[in-house]
């Protein structure tokens, strides 16, 4: 269903992007790279995150962390990820396979600035096993994201 919804997405929002659905895997950025034969960097993880009074997504690249001190900074708060069982739930895509599109529930994107840089970047595509390839400001453009620098 996850899947779909982010092809239902692109299709309602007449977007061409490919998705590609591997064989294999592709549930931690490892796995991820591996698939694609990228750098670690080049996937861009979905980091499900609980403020005090919302829930929002962080993307940011494969191999970057949360800077705890950045984050404090930017939210006015620690950071406190969603529980495993409560990211199906709140995105309506399993952990592994969280897209910053195609949501369950509509939630604020923030962009780090760490992906910035990049040509393409892999985010998942809603399954443990899809993603697509896309520009970081094309990302920005159909999920009204929003840049910060959150991570080290």
């Amino acid at each position: 269903m996850s899947l779909e919804s982010v092809r239902d997405f692109l299709k309602e929002n007449d977007l061409n992007f490919e998705v590609f659905e591997m064989q294999e895997s592709t549930a931690t950025v490892e796995l991820a790279a591996k698939a694609h034969g990228v750098a670690p960097e080049l996937i861009a993880k979905t980091i499900a995150v609980k403020l005090k009074d919302r829930n929002i997504l962080i993307v940011a690249k494969g191999d970057a962390k949360i800077d705890n001190r950045k984050y404090k900074d930017e939210f006015n708060t620690k950071c406190k990820m969603l529980k495993y069982d409560e990211v199906l739930d709140i995105t309506g895509h399993p952990v592994g396979g969280v897209c910053p599109f195609g949501l369950k529930n509509p939630l604020e994107i923030y962009l780090d600035i760490s992906i910035k840089d990049f040509d393409y970047v892999y985010p998942a595509a809603g399954s443990v096993n899809s993603s697509i390839k896309i520009k970081p400001s094309e990302l920005e453009e159909i999920t009204n994201g929003i840049w910060v620098d959150v991570c080290k």
